[in-house]
């Protein structure tokens, strides 16, 4: 059984194979290097090593500008990809942009502004080739849902304009702090099952708010649960207009069709990027020839031909609204980076090139910044637009630079044509978009993988859809941040066991054919020992030990003489989980058992003998390896003494 074959090595090889004391470091250098491994795990200063001071400043400008990186190399063939790649979001870009400015219950004007200055910035300070900028349906709802708590966008229009311009300010300063600061990771506490069940819940809040214009409603609740807007739907059921309605399943039935047939046939994924403008036309040509406004079909009326106009004096620094402008700004941009990277790193990974969180955050916040100078709200890089300046074969950021001069032109000629522009054909746009962002599939594949995950992201979609969208969102962090607490405060701890004919030690559940040593329980710590989790490892423990003991007895095999850890996953430790093995130590003492540590790590035994824990323990209790540790177990169980107060002891124990 086990090792007891096992040959304990001499006295010189032990030695030899003694567990090392790394050499103390001086604590600047250790904060430093802990300090560089958090912040810059990229290390992006390599690049400007041994350089003289006209490169480093050349490559500072390549670093925060990437256009002047790509832009030398750039040929004919990559402006000519980018050309049709930049005319075809252009094509979604503006009835898109119309429409998610008035979910956000800002001018529709406003929706064309953000899809020409912000797409212009982060076509020279982005790193993704394939992102394409604009606004996005989730913020939009956010923007209205927050900054309609405190003004009433209708009676109140300018302040609440004013309001939007303000948080799109406070938005890009938090979103190029944090890329400054290098504060990135901050972002990752949004984990991945968060995200889908938040998007899935924003787009079905943002579905049933459509249902104002598919039926032609002139008042409709503020309020996007679920329970009030079908409320107010059908306490209106004697204003429901027939006429907008069956216009809007029209279009709406024609937008998913051409997605279908676009998911189908990608080579012809221009189809369904053309469908939102050919709706567009299509619904403003019927309107005008059948003068269907005058029937009760809401129309967008007068835009404002022009770029756009200036608006930092429009930004609210005062009280009482200073508040609302920095707490809306701060969760819209958090939601606006954790899409927009994602999205980004996702079409990166396609073409095997890497993107810089840290710089995407900067060009983020600078595009946000300017952006709500100049007239616009906030926009990231929404992933339905992105796809299909993917699909559309994109090759740099020029894309972004074409859409922009296509908005351009848009503004300064042809925003008349959208006078007569159906609300509904917005609306069907809208819900169109929507449906891709709910998921289910991706919900299904957390349930099989992964049960805890499944009940993060069904808390976020029923938090959002059932009560708002920012209490969905701080359900799904309380649940995410609540699982991480669990994690360290709870770590797994394992028994391991000796798979038959080797020298390996594996977990006894995962390989059932382990067979265990006499005498020896061999515990494995799958975690660093932090204060969080020391009172739980020394009672876990404590407890594996009497099981160990309670099923020797019952057993009558060999009693229980000494108790490995595996250190090898316990990545560090701090004071408290020194104090815990201190106790672990004086337990085992207690209970006439020995302590052994095997496979610790350099931090763990950098701690262990500043704390004077191994003087304790004893160095001949420590070895390199969870076999060699068995071996001398196994080695002094045959070799030592009978102790008679302990046989002692154990017989009367069993009286």
């Amino acid at each position: 059984m086990g090792n007891a074959d096992y040959v304990f090595p001499s006295t010189n090889a032990e030695c030899a194979r003694r567990v090392a004391i790394p050499p103390p470091q001086p604590f600047v250098k250790s904060l430093k290097y802990n300090l560089k491994e958090t912040f810059f795990p990229d290390d992006p200063l390599r690049q400007f090593k041994n350089q003289p001071t006209s490169r480093r400043f050349v490559l500072g400008i390549k670093y925060f500008l990437p256009i002047f990186d790509w832009a030398p190399s750039y040929t004919f063939d990559f402006l000519r990809s980018d050309f049709i790649a930049g005319i075809t979001i252009a094509s979604l870009a503006i009835p898109q942009g119309i429409s998610y400015a008035k979910l956000a219950n800002l001018p529709p004007i406003l929706g064309l502004y953000s899809s020409f200055i912000p797409p212009l910035v982060y076509a020279m300070m982005g790193s993704s080739r394939d992102l394409a900028v604009g606004t996005v349906a989730v913020a939009s709802l956010l923007t209205a849902s927050m900054l309609g708590n405190e003004v009433n966008a209708n009676e109140n229009p300018k302040l609440y304009l004013h309001l939007a311009f303000t948080a799109t300010f406070f938005a890009g300063v938090f979103q190029a702090s944090l890329g400054l600061l290098r504060l990135g990771f901050i972002v990752d506490f949004l984990s991945h099952a968060t995200i889908i069940g938040f998007m899935a819940g924003a787009a079905t809040v943002v579905i049933l708010q459509q249902l104002k214009g598919i039926l032609g409603l002139d008042h409709f609740t503020h309020s996007t649960d679920l329970v009030s807007v079908l409320r107010s739907v059908f306490s209106q059921t004697h204003q429901w207009r027939w006429e907008s309605a069956i216009l809007g399943f029209c279009f709406l039935f024609f937008l998913l069709i051409t997605r279908y047939f676009s998911k189908r046939k990608p080579r012809f994924f221009w189809v369904s990027a053309m469908a939102p403008l050919t709706s567009v036309v299509l619904g403003s040509i019927l309107v005008y020839l059948t003068h269907a406004e005058k029937h009760g079909v809401q129309v967008i009326g007068h835009l404002k031909k022009g770029l756009n106009p200036p608006s930092f004096a429009d930004l609210v620094f005062v009280s009482p609204y200073l508040s609302t402008a920095i707490k809306t700004g701060i969760i819209t941009g958090v939601i606006a980076l954790a899409e927009g990277i994602a999205v980004g790193r996702s079409f990166a990974m396609f073409k095997n090139y890497h993107i810089d969180g840290n710089k995407e955050m900067i060009a983020f916040g600078t595009m946000n910044i300017v952006g709500s100078c100049t007239s616009c709200y906030l926009t990231t890089g929404p992933f339905s637009r992105s796809a299909v300046n993917f699909n559309a074969g994109c090759k740099t950021a020029v894309s972004n630079i074409v859409m922009a001069l296509a908005v351009m032109v848009t503004l300064l000629f042809l925003t008349p044509l959208f006078h007569y522009t159906p609300l509904v054909v917005l609306s069907s746009i809208i819900i169109s978009a929507m449906l891709g962002l709910i998921d289910y599939e991706a919900a299904i594949h957390l349930w099989t993988v992964d049960k805890f995950d499944f009940i993060v992201c069904i808390s976020a979609y029923a938090g959002v859809v059932f009560c708002s969208v920012e209490i969905g969102l701080v359900i799904a962090l309380a649940i995410s941040l609540l699982r991480l607490l669990l994690f360290v405060a709870r770590p797994k701890t394992f028994i391991l066991g000796n798979i038959p004919n080797s020298m390996i030690y594996r977990n006894v559940e995962q390989y059932t054919n382990t067979s265990s040593v006499p005498g020896v329980l061999i515990l494995e710590i799958d975690a660093p020992i932090y204060f969080a989790n020391a009172s739980y490892l020394r009672e876990r423990i404590a407890r594996w030990v009497d099981e160990e003991e309670d099923k020797l007895k019952s057993s009558g095999e060999t009693s229980l003489q000494y108790v490995i850890l595996d250190m090898g996953a316990v990545g560090n430790i701090d004071t408290s989980g020194i104090g815990m093995l201190e106790e672990v130590k004086k337990v085992m003492d207690r209970r006439e058992l020995k302590l052994v540590l095997a496979n610790p790590g350099a931090e763990v035994m950098k701690k262990l003998n500043k704390s004077k824990l191994i003087e304790k323990i004893g160095q001949e209790w420590m070895y390199l390896t969870v076999g060699e540790a068995v071996g001398a177990c196994n080695f002094m169980l045959h070799t030592r003494k009978p102790d008679p107060l302990r046989e002692e002891s154990e017989a009367y124990n069993k009286v």
